[in-house]
């Protein structure tokens, strides 16, 4: 049964940088060969949970400021309507017509770059606590049975007021929520991380917690084992962190 995954995607620029997160998304893509993909991003954000119904997910580029070869990468990979139905009806929520944000195209272009795996894209529900995000990654789970892979994609920490050059030091604050994060997930302390913004220096990694909150998801669908198979810093305060649940 194919684990569930909670991977930091970090800046756009990751898809053209080969930076230790880039090599490693590379090689963990031909570890883990799903059938689809189901995909919950960051940066999509609903106050109530969609569904992308897409048979061809366009690639969204949802930032500025990146050089030209980033906006002319497309990732083509094919949606999974039959698999979107399914869940509307079995979560409660809304079809529409979405393609795919950086969130979920810049690591899964990494992974399967020949785009021959199809995507389906689940808002993030803005109103939702995290125990009910976590309670939505359970009813999930049953998806890894299937050859599904279920990815959280957000990061571990996210503050872009205090980027740095590629290369600074890690600031302690930094490193307290990591550390924090990564103890209480090999503790499988579902309680703790349910009430994640008390951590160590949550506010400074999170300003707001959007980013975060895909790992919640990751962790319903995959049970409380975690594994960290990656860890690196970019730009001194983005946590370039993967997780494996179960």
């Amino acid at each position: 049964m194919l684990p569930s995954l909670f991977i930091s995607h970090g800046s756009p620029m990751l898809a053209l940088t080969p930076t230790p997160a880039h090599h490693f998304l590379r090689e963990l893509g031909q570890t883990l060969r799903p059938k689809a993909v189901v995909v919950v991003s960051a940066h999509w954000e609903t106050p109530h949970l969609q569904v992308s119904s897409s048979v061809k997910p366009i690639t969204i580029h949802d930032f500025g400021g990146f050089p030209d070869a980033l906006f002319a990468v497309q990732y083509p990979a094919p949606g999974n309507p039959e698999l979107a139905q399914r869940l509307t009806k079995q979560l409660g929520a809304t079809p529409v017509e979405r393609g795919l944000d950086h969130g979920a195209w810049v690591p899964l272009s990494l992974m399967y770059p020949d785009a021959d795996v199809p995507v389906m894209s689940l808002s993030l529900p803005s109103r939702w606590s995290n125990t009910e995000l976590i309670a939505l990654g359970e009813q999930l789970a049953m998806l890894r049975q299937e050859d599904i892979l279920v990815v959280g994609s957000g990061s571990l920490t996210h503050n872009l007021y205090e980027l740095q050059p590629q290369g600074s030091q890690i600031p302690a604050w930094v490193g307290s929520f990591a550390e924090w994060v990564n103890a209480r997930l090999r503790e499988g302390d579902r309680d703790a991380l349910a009430n994640w913004q008390t951590a160590p220096d949550a506010k400074r990694n999170h300003p707001t917690p959007e980013h975060f909150q895909p790992l919640l998801v990751a962790m319903g669908a995959g049970g409380s084992a975690a594994t960290q198979l990656h860890h690196s810093v970019e730009h001194g305060v983005l946590a370039m962190d993967v997780y494996q649940f179960a």
